[in-house]
């Protein structure tokens, strides 16, 4: 990483209680967590968007969904990190490891309608289009949704997925965060306290 972070067993105080409730398996914080622990407030908001948008109770999309919306943004971007860590914890989502890699070469290939249906198509189309060309997004990206048969918070959900990864990967790619030491793949709990998670 390219500027000083503050470990674990480092932490004091406020970056502390933060690192208690994020903390996965072996009390680990992942690495892209770790670049903001110079500002906790900063972390917390990460977090907050992070389960709001990929792991909240009310999102209606299903989750492996949003997961390969998540590898293909950071695919587009060239983000190595965050490809590795939703590829990994969309193949766990499928419990089919045939499945996982079909989808992933055909989100490496920028050809979704390889391996998804129709509206998983269009959801992925609309995601690609916003991360290469977000000023020519127009109205009738949005309309291609609801053809395919999604509603406006289905909508909203894709958006925001997409929109969570550009900021994501901007994180890691600005500020030379790998996943030496992580464990891949891993995510918040299901609890619906939106300050309680289990890993990032």
């Amino acid at each position: 990483m390219w500027i000083k972070h503050i470990l674990p067993e480092e932490a004091e105080t406020r970056l502390r209680a933060v690192y208690d409730r994020l903390s996965g398996p072996d009390g680990q914080i992942d690495n892209i967590l770790r670049a903001h622990s110079l500002r906790p407030h900063s972390l917390e908001g990460h977090m907050a968007l992070y389960k709001a948008t990929l792991h909240h109770h009310g999102n209606k999309l299903p989750k492996t969904l949003l997961e390969a919306i998540g590898v293909y943004v950071s695919l587009l971007n060239g983000c190595d990190y965050c490809v590795d860590h939703h590829f990994a914890g969309l193949r766990r989502l499928l419990e089919d490891d045939d499945e996982a890699d079909r989808q992933l070469t055909a989100l490496k290939s920028e050809r979704p309608d390889a391996a998804f249906d129709a509206r998983g198509t269009a959801a992925l189309d609309y995601a690609g289009k916003l991360t290469r060309d977000p000023a020519g997004m127009k109205r009738r990206d949005a309309d291609r949704l609801r053809v395919a048969g999604f509603g406006d918070g289905e909508i909203l959900e894709i958006n925001q997925v997409a929109a969570y990864f550009a900021y994501a990967n901007r994180t890691v790619l600005g500020l030379g965060v790998t996943p030496e030491g992580e464990a891949l793949g891993y995510s918040p709990n299901n609890s619906e306290n939106e300050n309680d998670w289990s890993h990032g």
